[in-house]
Order: structure tokens, then C-alpha cells, then sequence
């Protein structure tokens, strides 16, 4: 399951049903019997769980983490809304502190999950259902208990009233029923399905009591009750918003929260423009900042700050997928409904120059879906990938299993001649030809033109010269800069031409894969398949990909749909970098075993020390021994 709860999907799931026999015929039903399963405390989608029954805490964390300090953090835009889990309203960022769910992934391992509010899970052999017992202590912050029907509520009311996605998402869990006081049992149906255990074991649990007399589908203004380490403390819609860590927190002392959540408050205030966030990081006004534009890592830190050690620029390396991110052409537009003509768009794109010009070098190319990992399709189709792709080799490029694809490429110069040459014999494939120096189509007579959505001023430097391409083969292009607000919801109606979009990707694809790219989510607002792609050849390879039932199986799979859609030419593909850019002010300390999913700022604790030079203005860059004198 790629990237987490935040990954989910869409599609017409069917509704929960609570079941109608007494507990204890459930319990007779279920239990007992020498061949029933036995309770596990993890479960992996292949294998075995790499932490045992018995483990302390995670080895990519500091077990002795000191609990303290606040911490300023920046977001992008505003906020309307405390509810994560519905189409209307932009969330607070943070919200999802608020909430824990039944199981918790590990980032040291492909997809396995560890029991949270649930203390343990059973499991057929075939994984057709999965049974949870809930933990006894488990609490929400007005103490009341989590309880079964909290469980079956949160089931019900995502699927019903929540962000479409989750129907898909939980499609294939055909119903929930209690089966004992803590005990809780979803069947599975739709065939073999080896993740389904664990993306029940990710569903965000709410409180019934809580909820069941408001209206879900409504922004939420308000901090509602949660269960999870931090509780909101501060707040005022759109500017800012204050996470105080849970005293008493119910789960506070469990192995999987070891080392985690250590600081005592976590401020988030919301700035129009990422630019100022910067001003606002050197300024002191904020901790800590993930920087993702190259020019500004490069360029905007250098200042005393850093040079004496008070503000740290860290590269830190991960080893996990990066995704996809590109220009996304919309193919309900007619004008993006040609494939040729969506190739001719990458030729136009010059990343060669961008990364030398406007990036620093500091990029690679992106020339697949799963970059990063071995899940990215590489030289041609064989043995396992190929037989997946064979039954459909008459309605599939002929370039699917001749070529291996690779992104246009230029010499860096600024002047693609040969590239805009190509790009200009598939548009004539298309039907589109020259006149009067405007591109304009056979038939019609109509130049081409459409609209690039964008919300971000730090990408206008980045579209621009591709937009100069563009008009170099006569396209009529406009640039469109609007506010997150808008661009969100903008894009949860499909309302562009094209725009900057991006799906991030974990080691184990699975049911999101559904809601990125198949036939039913491209027809379902709020979904990623921002592309409209309808191909039934993709939504086939979406369910090798799900039913895959070994790790070489997933691989095979998965690569077998990179490589359909990289044909398919969705998307002009951008770029990834293989290291994590951290800018943040020398008063924290993290652990030194990095997972290959890379850091999480969850993990990280203030080091008071540090905290006190830095609060009295001495110097951090450490002097060498040898210059001590010793």
C-alpha cells in the first residue's frame, strides 16, 4: 500500500453490515479448533514481521529520547477544517495526530504493521477475514474507552460520508461484526488479496459518541475528541494551530511509540508564500523546514547562521520509492486525448537545462512511476513481467515490449532542435500542422492552446522556459497561478488542461494503485487519477498488483503497469532527488539509524544543551581537537 492512509482511493464499496448473531454464537463460530489461527502481534504482506512478539521499541529510534521543548513549524496556505477525511475543507495540518489507528507500520521494512489500538490480529491462511482484539486501555482524550463500536462506526462513516476514496479503498471489505467485548472481525470478498488485513489495520478510528450527533461531511471548526499522542491547544482558523503533547496518553508506553513524540507542543503557522517561509526559518520564527527547491538550498541559507553552526543544512539519504511527480495532462480535454500528442509534450521539456540552470545539478530524471526502487520497470519485458503483459499485446503500443522507455533528453543548450523535430512529426501524426506560424488542427483550423494550473510562484521559473517551448512549435499556452484553496479544489473536479501533480509511492503498491490510475476513479471527483486514464489494460495490472501473492510476484506486477503507463505518456515526467534537504535551527538531536523510508521529524527530540547555547547566542561549529591543543 503506497504512502500511507493518505494514499487511499475510490470505487463503489459495498456498506458495512453489522452482524445479527449474539456475541457468544460469534465467539462459538469463530473461535476454537485446533487448526484456528492464532493471535499475532504484526503482520507483514509477504513473509514474516521482522520485530518479535516481545520487542521494546524500533531500531530506528532513541528508546531514551528526552520528552520537552516546542517546536515552530511552517505550512503553505490556510486552513478551514479539523476533519482529514472529507472532500470539503482544506485540514489543519497536524490532524492527523489527533487520531490513531489499529495497526501502525514499521519504516524499516517493506509493509508490516504492528498492533496500536489493536493488541493483536488473526488471520486465515488466505487472509479472506481478519480479526483484531482491541487493547483494554486503549482511550479517547475524555477517557472514554475505544471500544468495537467506535471500530465499526469509523468503518461505516468513511465509507459512507467520507472522501470517495475510501470506498475504494475498503471496497473489498464486505462487512464488520463484533465477535466478542474486544473483538472485532472483517470479512473480505473480491478474491485474492493478501493486503487487505493490513490496510483494515490502518483505518483511522473515531469516536461514536463524538460523532454520531454531528454531520461528518461538514468542515469541522472545532478540535474534535481523539485517542491520538497530541490534542489540539491553540488555534485560529487559517493562521495557526498548537498540538499539545498528551500527558496521559493511553499508549504512550507501547514499543511502537518508543522514541516518538517528544516534543511537548508543535506549532504550525500558515504563511501565503514559501518564500517567506524562508525569511521566516533564517529570522528564527521557525525550527525546522524540509527544503524541496533546489535553488533554495543552494543559494537563500547561507548566512552567519549557518556558517556558525546555529542553523544546520543536512542531506540525509533514503532508500524509499520517490515517485512520480510531472506535468499531468488531462485526457477528458480533447486536446490531450492523442497520446501522440502527449508524447510531443515531453519533448518540448528541456530538464537537462532546468537542472543545470535552475536546479543546480541537484536533480535526477524521474523515468518511472516506482522510481528509486526495484519496482521501476528497466530493459524490456521478460519471465514473469512478460507473461502478464503478453494477453494483452493487441491493445497495447508495440513499444510496451521493444523499447525501453526513456524520457526525451537533450544536450543542456537551451535549443532542443531535435527534440521540438519530433515533437513536431507526432503532432503532425495527430493532425495538428503549422500555419502562419501558429500549431493549429487539419480539420478545425483552431490553434492549440490550454491552460497549466499551478499554485505555486516557485514553479513559475520552472514552467516558463517550457512554456517558451511550446511556442516555439506554435502552441498557445497560458500559465494559470491560483491559490492551494482553488487549486485544490480545481483539481477534485478535474477542472485543467494541465498541471504539476505528483503520487508518492511505497515499497508495497497495492489498493491506492486503484485510485491513481483505474477506470472507476477517473470518473470520481476527489480521486488522483488527475490523468482520466481509462484503459482496461491498466485496471487489469491494478489487480495483478493487488492479488500479487509473493514479493517476486508484486515486482512482476508492478513493473508490468509502470511500463503501460510510461507509454501511455500521461505525464511529462520531472525529477527526484535520493536524499532528504533539511534546514533546522542546532537544538534538536535525531537518532542515527536512518530507515529506508528516511527520517520522520516524529522521531526527533530537543537536545536542551543545544538549546541553551542557542538560546545565549554561542557559536555550535565544534572546534577540531587538534586546534584545542589536545
Amino acid at each position: 500500500m503506497a504512502g500511507g492512509m493518505n494514499a487511499i482511493l475510490k470505487a463503489a464499496g459495498l456498506c458495512v453490515l453489522l452482524s445479527a448473531f449474539p456475541v457468544s454464537a460469534q465467539e462459538e463460530r469463530l473461535g476454537g479448533g485446533d487448526d484456528a489461527p492464532e493471535p499475532a502481534h504484526g503482520i507483514a504482506m509477504h513473509g514474516e514481521p521482522k520485530y518479535p512478539a516481545d520487542f521494546e521499541h524500533f531500531d530506528y529510534v532513541n528508546p531514551d529520547a528526552p520528552k520537552g521543548g516546542q517546536v515552530h513549524l511552517a505550512a503553505l496556505g490556510n486552513y478551514d477544517s479539523f476533519n482529514p477525511y472529507i472532500v470539503r475543507g482544506v485540514a489543519a495540518n497536524g490532524a492527523d495526530y489527533l487520531n490513531d489507528t489499529l495497526m501502525v507500520s514499521s519504516a524499516d521494512e517493506p509493509f508490516t504493521m504492528y498492533g496500536l489500538i489493536a493488541e493483536s490480529i488473526r488471520v486465515p491462511d488466505d487472509r479472506s477475514w481478519a480479526e483484531f482484539t482491541l487493547r483494554e486501555d486503549a482511550r479517547w482524550h475524555d477517557g472514554e474507552p475505544i471500544t468495537v463500536e467506535d471500530v465499526i462506526f469509523s468503518l461505516n462513516i468513511l465509507r459512507e460520508e467520507g472522501h470517495p476514496m475510501y470506498r475504494q479503498y475498503y471496497a473489498n471489505v464486505d462487512s464488520a461484526e463484533k465477535t466478542g467485548r474486544r473483538k472485532v472481525r472483517f470479512n473480505f470478498s473480491g478474491g485474492e488479496n493478501l493486503e487487505l488485513p493490513l490496510i483494515i489495520g490502518q483505518l483511522p478510528i473515531l469516536p461514536k459518541h463524538y460523532w454520531e450527533e454531528r454531520d461528518f461531511t461538514r468542515a469541522v471548526r472545532e478540535p474534535p475528541v481523539g485517542s491520538g499522542p497530541y490534542r489540539v491547544a491553540d488555534y485560529e482558523l487559517g493562521r495557526h494551530v498548537t498540538y499539545e503533547r498528551v500527558e496521559d496518553y493511553w499508549g504512550k508506553d507501547l514499543a511502537v511509540n518508543q522514541g516518538r513524540y517528544n516534543f511537548d507542543s508543535i506549532r504550525y503557522d500558515y504563511y501565503r508564500d514559501e518564500t517567506v517561509i524562508r525569511q521566516a526559518v533564517k529570522a528564527g520564527e521557525v525550527d525546522f523546514r524540509q527544503e524541496n527547491q533546489a535553488k533554495a538550498w543552494a543559494l537563500d541559507y547561507e548566512t552567519p547562521a549557518a556558517e556558525s553552526g546555529r542553523l544546520i543544512l543536512e542531506e540525509i539519504p533514503h532508500e524509499r520509492p520517490t515517485g512520480m511527480q510531472g506535468f499531468a495532462m488531462n485526457t477528458r480535454r480533447p486536446v490531450f486525448s492523442d497520446p501522440r500528442v502527449r508524447r510531443a509534450m515531453a519533448y518540448a521539456f528541456d530538464f537537462e537545462w532546468s537542472n543545470r540552470n535552475l536546479f543546480f545539478g541537484l536533480y535526477d530524471r524521474t523515468e518511472s512511476y516506482f522510481s528509486n526502487s526495484e519496482l521501476a520497470s528497466r530493459g524490456l519485458p521478460e519471465g514473469r513481467e512478460l507473461e502478464l503483459l503478453e494477453p494483452h499485446r493487441d491493445k497495447l503500443p508495440e513499444e510496451v515490449f521493444e523499447e525501453e522507455y526513456f524520457a526525451p533528453s537533450t544536450d543542456g543548450s537551451g535549443w532542443p532542435r531535435e527534440n521540438l523535430k519530433t515533437a513536431f512529426e507526432l503532432l503532425e501524426e495527430a493532425g495538428w500542422v503549422v500555419r502562419d506560424m501558429e500549431l493549429v488542427h487539419e480539420d478545425t483550423g483552431e490553434q492549440m492552446r490550454f491552460e497549466i494550473l499551478i499554485y505555486s510562484t516557485a514553479f513559475e521559473r520552472v514552467v516558463l522556459p517550457y512554456v517558451h517551448n511550446l511556442r516555439r512549435l506554435g502552441i498557445d499556452p497560458t500559465v494559470r497561478l491560483v491559490d492551494t484553496s482553488q487549486y485544490i479544489n480545481r483539481l477534485r473536479e478535474f477542472d485543467f488542461d494541465m498541471t504539476v501533480a505528483s503520487w508518492g509511492q511505497s515499497d508495497s503498491p497495492g489498493n491506492e494503485q486503484r485510485n491513481y490510475w483505474s477506470s472507476a476513479a477517473a470518473e470520481m471527483p476527489g480521486s488522483r487519477n488527475l490523468p482520466g486514464i481509462q484503459d482496461p489494460v491498466v485496471d487489469a495490472l491494478i489487480e495483478d498488483v493487488i492479488q500479487a501473492g509473493s514479493r517476486e510476484e508484486l515486482i512482476a506486477a508492478t513493473r508490468a503497469m509502470d511500463r503501460v503507463l510510461l507509454w501511455g505518456h500521461y505525464v511529462v515526467p520531472h525529477w527526484h532527488s535520493r536524499v532528504d534537504r533539511l534546514v533546522y535551527w542546532n537544538k534538536f538531536d535525531h537518532p542515527e539509524t536512518i530507515p529506508e523510508q528516511g527520517f520522520s521529524f516524529d522521531n526527533w527530540w530537543i537536545d536542551e544543551e543545544r538549546a541553551r547555547r542557542l538560546r545565549e547566542g554561542e557559536e555550535l561549529v565544534e572546534t577540531p581537537a587538534e586546534e584545542q591543543g589536545g
